[in-house]
């Protein structure tokens, strides 16, 4: 690289001193409050578990698992929608459970930070009370590639379910999620860029990340990566029928008057053979 060296005349005066640079803003981002932003949707979570927990069993949840629950938002969101409401996150990782805690649950009313409760432990160990509701979204479960893991993953989320209780998750599909392919969507400040960078048709694993543009044009690369199994929709019925659930339900997306995703998620036995699909699921116990 070619330094370009200016020569100052000896004035007797000082050089003026260089104008400090603003920082970059990939180098002062803060990749899980743009997560938040670019991924996750807790209003529709909340409303898409509560209502189809309280149209099969006939009452309302009060207690919530969030399983791989990062930055714990839904936890939150979950204790801000009743006063009855209590939450458990359960997450390994110690650094996204302390944000969580100083950015979501501190934001809390007093009284709605009692109800919330932070655990760093593994989900294939993790003993909690029986609670109502345990919630798997953003395909973090997929980080089980082997079946038995899997299928061990979800008796153990059975187990920790009260008598009626339902597991609620997430997965996708479609032939782009076979490609090796991004794809970006903006936001006001950034864009999300979300990258499927390698796939393997003898094992179904793949690697992805997620990255974050700015408008300044600096870049923060691999601000989150996910090695996972895409698991295909009769394998975890399968899987969750195998680990004890009595009744498994695939809620599959509408579209609009514009061949958009509408997010209204109905009970449905067949899909369609769309390059990109996102189908919650319910198990119940």
């Amino acid at each position: 690289m070619n330094i370009k060296k200016t020569r100052h005349k000896m004035s007797g005066k000082t050089t003026p001193k260089q104008k400090a640079k603003k920082p970059r803003k990939a180098d002062t981002a803060d990749k899980h409050a743009l997560y938040e932003q670019s991924v996750q949707s807790t209003e529709f979570e909340y409303e898409f578990i509560d209502d189809n927990f309280k149209r099969i069993r006939g009452r309302k949840a009060r207690r919530l698992r969030e399983d791989f629950c990062g930055t714990a938002q839904m936890c939150c969101e979950w204790v801000r929608g009743r006063k009855s409401n209590h939450a458990v996150g359960v997450d390994l990782d110690p650094e996204v459970l302390q944000w969580a805690r100083e950015h979501n649950v501190a934001a809390l009313k007093p009284e709605e930070q009692a109800r919330v409760t932070l655990l760093q432990e593994d989900v294939l160990a993790v003993k909690t009370d029986p609670v109502d509701i345990v919630l798997a979204m953003n395909f973090s479960w997929q980080i089980f590639e082997e079946r038995a893991v899997l299928r061990n993953y979800f008796a153990s989320v059975r187990d920790s379910l009260g008598d009626d209780g339902i597991l609620f998750m997430d997965s996708f599909g479609g032939y782009d999620a076979y490609r090796e392919i991004e794809e970006k969507t903006r936001h006001k400040g950034f864009t999300y860029v979300w990258e499927q960078a390698s796939f393997d048709p003898m094992s179904g694993h793949m690697v992805c990340h997620i990255h974050f543009h700015f408008n300044d044009g600096s870049k923060l690369k691999k601000a989150f990566t996910y090695e996972w199994r895409l698991y295909s929709l009769p394998e975890i019925r399968e899987l969750l029928l195998e680990a004890g659930f009595a009744n498994v339900t695939f809620y599959w997306q509408g579209w609009d008057e514009d061949d958009e995703p509408d997010g209204n998620f109905l009970p449905a036995t067949k899909g369609e053979a769309d390059p990109g699909w996102i189908c919650m699921i319910s198990a119940e116990k």
